[in-house]
């Protein structure tokens, strides 16, 4: 018997080869969302790196989460990072970036990507060019990820009730939200159509605290990122029924990714919550209409970052 055998006498390798050349950039557009989760990580390392650095105690620590000077250095160099990133990756750019203050309080409104980058460069560029730091409204689950609860206090990340919203803005400060949150993030597609649910909370902020309200929305976002539209029905019932964000996310295409800040809108104090809802929806239309090529296009999208 001849035992002098080999492993391609039992495996085609040129067909292994030719399966790893055909699903590698398959592959590939799976792991750039897992890039970005690294970027925060990186985000979180810097902040304890800092913290250990000044040796605060942690009681120190709780009372100066309220001064961001002390965290300037930090915040400073983690917006540089996400900035270059922007920068190179996306050719990220600003349209109306006058439209957000330079002081005093406003509500910043904004579309939902799959994977909304765009806010974080947003928040980088107010960061190193107004000196302003933005309070986000995010999703609870923020709060329960491994090694980020520093990050998320410092970066002034919150779940954002309306009366702890309008505390902030009582006291002068910025604050974003994205009203579709991660219901627009999973269900959203190419066709760019807000998915907010009935939700007015943001619109009872506004008013109560009397500010206007600055939309917000990316070009080529969705083309940046997408989630994978299989069985969409069956997920929105489970994220429905138990809040579970189980749409798979692929993408990191070098898309062009430009910000589109529209006008603040003001609005009379007789304007019910309802009405400065739908204002607000009806201006960010607009804006989505007037910039984005839709439905969008993730090869139209990348032409556009390179000529």
């Amino acid at each position: 018997m001849d035992w002098n055998f080999s492993i391609q006498d039992y495996v085609d390798v040129h067909l292994i080869r030719w399966l790893i050349w055909l699903f590698t950039p398959l592959l590939i557009t799976f792991l750039f969302p897992v890039f970005i989760i690294l970027l925060f990580y990186i985000s979180a390392i810097i902040v304890y790196i800092y913290r250990h650095r000044h040796q605060l105690a942690i009681d120190q620590l709780l009372d100066d989460l309220e001064h961001r000077r002390y965290w300037d250095g930090a915040m400073h160099a983690i917006a540089i990072m996400w900035d270059a990133h922007g920068h190179i990756w996306y050719g990220y750019e600003i349209e109306g970036f006058e439209n957000i203050p330079e002081t005093g309080p406003a509500l910043i409104v904004y579309y939902h990507g799959a994977l909304p980058i765009d806010y974080y460069y947003l928040v980088s560029k107010c960061f190193l060019h107004k000196k302003r730091l933005l309070h986000s409204v995010v999703d609870r689950f923020f709060f329960h990820i491994p090694g980020w609860s520093l990050m998320v206090r410092v970066l002034k990340l919150f779940p954002g009730s309306v009366s702890s919203c309008v505390k902030l803005l009582n006291e002068g400060n910025l604050i974003a939200i994205a009203p579709g949150g991660v219901r627009e993030a999973q269900f959203g597609n190419h066709n760019y159509n807000l998915i907010w649910a009935g939700r007015v909370g943001f619109a009872k902020v506004a008013k109560q605290a009397n500010v206007p309200i600055i939309p917000v929305f990316t070009q080529n976002i969705r083309e940046a990122f997408r989630t994978v539209q299989i069985f969409p029905n069956f997920f929105r019932k489970i994220y429905d029924s138990y809040k579970l964000p189980l749409m798979l996310i692929y993408g990191g295409f070098p898309v062009k990714l430009k910000t589109i800040v529209g006008k603040p809108i003001h609005f009379s104090s007789d304007c019910t919550v309802e009405e400065i809802a739908e204002m607000t929806a009806n201006k960010l239309e607009e804006i989505i209409k007037a910039n984005q090529t839709i439905p969008g296009s993730i090869l139209r999208a990348m032409i556009q970052r390179f000529i």
